[in-house]
């Protein structure tokens, strides 16, 4: 059995193969991971522009300025302004070279053919300039950028139609147990309604992983052998829930082993979670998880999350991990870490009741899970916790 900390490294140092490189539409990114830095064909702004509604400006001594045309947003404005003359202009419209500043129009007394000021206002002042977000030949996202909805709405703004991203990967999720039913059917005494399968599904395609495979498998030895086969034939990553403990029904262990999956580790000295399993076979990998539904959540979140964000190429590849004051005290006498589900809110964190691994409701409430090394822990009121935002 080995430490969590000892657990996280051997994924952080894992040699992975990167997935193969595609080109896309960017319409088509959310959700992927950049196979190239972007480098800016263009500068942004590519032009002068206005960031107000006003009157742009050829600064000289006088309040008062002769008004000699418009300049509108997608319009062209090339007109030569001498000392004293100004343009009307609204948000996002070009600037005439010859404008130093832009006076917004809540300042500005309007007459037929000129404009009187209050006061002359900085040079400069609600000009955007070129390039003043990015210039031709930046570099811009880089090399494993995980996409989301605003960096495709800035790819965009480059110009840029096609990226190169990582191919997706292909996940399996294998769902072990006699006692699990599907939704819509009666429950009985000794049966649960089987939940695991959406949990991850649903934690995977939060992650961008759209390509997956659903087993469900009975607690027979010869099932679960042929069911990982098919699962390691078509996947990158193979996530089993359930019957990897040391039960009379708990056959993954075994099964894994038959197969020829390579033990990387099994068990971690945690709580949720302790009976773990990671290992892999040609280049693929399994990871083993506790049936216990916020086992189970538990472990995706601290162990699978950083490794497919390893194998799909995202440079950010954790959970952001930050030190919050604690809100109520706490007190735990054992030897394994735990993790427990909690609220972060106004800068401060709260331990919520239920933490026990068959109990879902407290990571149904949480957004962030509190992570307590092995040993004792004592806390009061405002100290310091280890925190790992889910949400």
């Amino acid at each position: 059995m080995i430490s969590v900390e000892e657990a996280l490294n051997i994924i952080d140092t894992q040699v992975v193969k990167l997935p193969k490189v595609e080109i896309i539409d960017v319409s088509r990114g959310l959700g992927r991971v950049l196979a190239e830095t972007i480098i800016s064909p263009i500068s942004l702004p590519s032009f002068r522009q206005s960031s107000m509604d006003g009157y742009a400006l050829n600064i000289s001594d006088s309040f008062e300025y002769k008004l000699v045309g418009e300049s509108k947003a997608g319009d062209q404005c090339f007109i030569s302004l001498n000392p004293g003359e100004a343009v009307r202009i609204f948000t996002g419209a070009h600037v005439p070279d010859s404008a130093q500043t832009i006076v917004i129009q809540e300042n500005v007394h309007v007459n037929e053919n000129s404009i009187i000021i209050e006061s002359i206002p900085e040079e400069g002042s609600f000009i955007r300039k070129v390039g003043e977000e990015v210039t031709k030949g930046d570099s811009t996202l880089e090399k494993g950028f995980l996409l989301n909805e605003a960096s495709l709405g800035f790819i965009i703004s480059l110009g840029l139609q096609k990226i190169k991203v990582y191919s997706s990967l292909k996940v399996s999720i294998l769902i072990t147990g006699n006692e699990l039913i599907p939704i819509g059917e009666k429950i009985e005494t000794g049966k649960i309604y089987e939940s695991n399968s959406i949990v991850l599904q649903s934690a995977l395609y939060k992650k961008g992983i759209k390509d997956m495979r659903v087993f469900v498998v009975k607690d027979r030895l010869k099932d679960t052998i042929q069911s990982i086969k098919e699962a390691l034939d078509i996947s990158n990553l193979v996530l089993i829930s359930g019957g990897i403990s040391v039960g009379d029904y708990d056959f993954v262990k075994v099964a894994l082993n038959e197969i020829g999956v390579k033990k990387i580790f099994y068990k971690v000295k945690q709580r949720p979670g302790k009976p773990l399993f990671f290992g892999g076979i040609e280049n693929k990998f399994v990871f083993a998880l506790p049936g216990n539904p916020a086992s189970t959540l538990n472990c995706f979140y601290v162990y699978v999350y950083p490794f497919l964000s390893k194998l799909m190429g995202d440079a950010n590849n954790s959970l952001h991990r930050l030190k919050v004051p604690l809100k109520n005290s706490f007190f735990k006498v054992e030897g394994r870490a735990v993790f427990l589900k909690a609220i972060y809110k106004d800068y401060e964190v709260i331990i919520l009741e239920h933490q026990k691994s068959s109990k879902m409701i407290s990571f149904a409430q949480s957004n962030c899970l509190v992570y307590f090394n092995e040993g004792d822990v004592n806390l009061e009121k405002g100290d310091l916790v280890d925190v790992l935002l889910l949400r």
